[in-house]
Order: C-alpha cells, then sequence, then structure tokens
C-alpha cells in the first residue's frame, strides 16, 4: 500500500489486489479555486467525505471511479469502506452541516480518513463503529475541523499505530489554517522531517505498538 497526499485532506492510495492489479483510491479532491493544483488522477474508487468545493471535485478522477459519498457500507475490487455519520462542527452540524468518517480495509490495512472532522470528540457509538485503525488521517489546521490542540483527544479514543495530519496550512492555500506545528508540539514532536509517501505492507502493523507514529507528508 503506498500512501501520498496531494494536500487539504486529499489523498491517492495504490492498494494490491492479487499479484498483478493495483486499485486505486482518491480521497476528498479540490477545486484548483482552493489554490492548490491536483492534476487529473486515475481512479478506481473516490471517497467524497462532504460537499464542499475543497473536498468533492469528482471530476477530478479520470476513468469511471465507483463515488462513495454518504454513510454506509461498501465493497469494490475487494477494497471495504464503511462511512460514518459525524458533524462538520461541534453544533450538531448547525453551522457547517455533515461529515463522513471512512474506514478503508485493503491489504490487511485499516485507513480511517477524519474528513472535515469538526467535533470535540468522537461519540461512543462513533468509536465503535470505527473500531480498530492502522492509520489515521487527522485534520489539525482549525477554523473548519478540530485543530491541533484537540486532536490528540481524538486519537487517543481511536490509537492507530500512524497518524497522519492533514488539512492545515500551506503555501498558496487561500483559506486561512494553522500550521501542522502546533499539533507536532500537542504531540510531542518537534522536527519531523516531511516524506514525500507512506509505503505500509500489514507486517508493518503487526503486533501493537507502544506508542503511534506520526507521519508528517509532503503534498
Amino acid at each position: 500500500m503506498q500512501i501520498v497526499w496531494k494536500g487539504q485532506a486529499c489523498f491517492y492510495i495504490t492498494v494490491s489486489r492479487g499479484k498483478q492489479e493495483q486499485v486505486k483510491i482518491l480521497i476528498d479532491p479540490f477545486e484548483d479555486s482552493l489554490g492548490l493544483r491536483l492534476p487529473s488522477q486515475d481512479a478506481d474508487i473516490v471517497l467524497v467525505t462532504h460537499n464542499h468545493f475543497d473536498h468533492n471535485n469528482v471530476k477530478a478522477a479520470g476513468g469511471a471511479p465507483f463515488v462513495i459519498d454518504s454513510p454506509g457500507e461498501y465493497e469494490a475490487k475487494e477494497v471495504f469502506v464503511q462511512g460514518i455519520k459525524t458533524f462538520h462542527d461541534d453544533v450538531q452540524g448547525k453551522e457547517r452541516g455533515l461529515n463522513t468518517v471512512y474506514t478503508i480495509t485493503a491489504e490487511g490495512i485499516t485507513l480511517c480518513h477524519l474528513g472535515d472532522f469538526g467535533q470535540k470528540e468522537l461519540t461512543p457509538e462513533q468509536v465503535d463503529k470505527i473500531g480498530q485503525v492502522d492509520v489515521l488521517f487527522i485534520p489539525v489546521g482549525g477554523t473548519y475541523t478540530i485543530n491541533g490542540k484537540e486532536a490528540p483527544k481524538i486519537i487517543s479514543q481511536i490509537e492507530p499505530s500512524y497518524i497522519i495530519p492533514m488539512h492545515y496550512a500551506l503555501p498558496k492555500l487561500k483559506v486561512k489554517l494553522a500550521s501542522v506545528d502546533e499539533f507536532l508540539r500537542a504531540m510531542g514532536k518537534k522536527g519531523l522531517e516531511p516524506q514525500q509517501k507512506l509505503t505500509l505492507k500489514a507486517k508493518d502493523i503487526a503486533g501493537e505498538k507502544e506508542e503511534a507514529e506520526i507521519v508528517v507528508l509532503k503534498p
């Protein structure tokens, strides 16, 4: 499995299906008006966490992908997806509406993408539905989502093996977000070298890690 960050909450994930076939997953593609550029990406599956311009540009996906944009259980090309209803804010969606959290299971690895999660904490029911998570994609930029100081609470509820921060300030971004540094300070991590991609196999996450590993990716 290979995970690449395109900026904001957009990820391009490639998973193996057998020895020959690869399945390509695109999550939360954004429009160029965000200030970042997203070239067309061939995709088999596209996930949309909510219907805002910086998350729902399905046209950025080449081919004829299977599009998932709401809660429920789905399966495509041996990739299993569960969408869980959450809120974009901490007032039951009254300010920014709904947000879908997705768990994605493939190659024996379970990912969890929180989208524009805005609740101060997950409900017990949401935690139960999310279940065991190997890799957590969590927003940390504040303003529209939880911020870097609030994110550790959510992480403690989910207890993933790997954490990938997203939805934070980047050069040319036209929305005002905090940098990733606030989150790294809150987690007691400084000076992490951003990586181009994260490559994982099921054996990499076998057994419980003493401490979750934070991976900062370059867009």
